[in-house]
């Protein structure tokens, strides 16, 4: 069962963003460029996601 504020967080348009948390459990990578993607994927090695302190921001309209 997900865990808001943890698996997920709810951003200010409404849309869940699965967090790094999620996807490590998950186990793999979905490759649709998740705005938590542990694997880094789509995104260039100076914008990797290195924490979660922003979680709650909501500055990002990503819903994976």
């Amino acid at each position: 069962m997900l865990e808001e504020h943890i698996d997920y967080y709810i951003n200010r348009d409404g849309n869940f963003v699965f967090t790094k948390e999620y996807h490590l459990k998950r186990g793999y990578c979905c490759k649709n460029k998740c705005l938590h993607c542990p694997w880094n994927y789509g995104r260039s090695s100076d914008k990797r996601v290195s924490d979660t302190s922003s979680l709650n921001e909501g500055d990002n309209d990503d819903s994976n």
